[in-house]
């Protein structure tokens, strides 16, 4: 039952934050969700819809198998997966503060700024990341296969958003942004200086 608790509560924070960066950032009249809209091309267009659709049911996956399902994972295991679901919640946050008003859900029509330092000095994608972290965090306390297979679909769908999101940010931010490519990591980590 503490798990229970525990889970529903980091799914809560998460959301929270996601859900008030969306406010916030409207009250300052800024257009965030740009998911699956827009002058884009239609294969940005279907890869930013297809991943709302993954990204809304995994929620519904995640919550269902907090109440509906019996865990069977061994605690380390299951505790594991606490800490991998509060890291994700911690990526999250940092991620939605550090990026201030250029944050977009999707791939954004306007040019914004290009954030490089805070968390992203250490991942040029880290709000994907607490996805990711929340996704494996969730499965590992509440594992069972509908969630892990609509877990892996919403974490390949949001991989290919990243890859699109990318060559729109060269676009965008041209020498700049592989400069900032260079040296740090896709997910996660730094790169050594050549």
């Amino acid at each position: 039952m503490i798990y229970q608790g525990i889970a529903f509560f980091l799914l809560v924070a998460f959301y929270t934050f996601y859900i008030a960066k969306l406010v916030i950032q409207k009250k300052q009249s800024i257009k965030t969700n740009q998911m699956g809209m827009g002058n884009k091309s239609k294969k940005v267009l279907v890869i930013e819809r297809i991943m709302s659709i993954a990204t809304v049911l995994v929620i519904v996956a995640e919550v269902a198998s907090i109440f509906l399902v019996k865990h069977y994972l061994p605690l380390p295991v299951r505790i594991a997966g606490l800490v991998l679901g509060a890291s994700g919640v911690l990526f999250f946050a940092l991620a939605t503060v550090t990026m201030k008003s250029s944050w977009r859900v999707g791939i954004p029509e306007e040019k914004t700024t290009l954030v490089t330092d805070g968390i992203y000095a250490w991942s040029r994608n880290p709000a994907f990341v607490g996805f990711d972290l929340m996704y494996a965090g969730i499965c590992l306390m509440f594992f069972n296969i509908p969630l892990f297979l609509i877990s892996l679909w919403a974490a390949v769908m949001l991989h290919l958003q990243i890859l699109q999101e990318e060559v729109h940010m060269e676009k965008m931010c041209g020498a700049e942004y592989r400069e900032y490519r260079a040296r740090t990591m896709r997910y996660l980590g730094r790169k050594k200086a050549k």
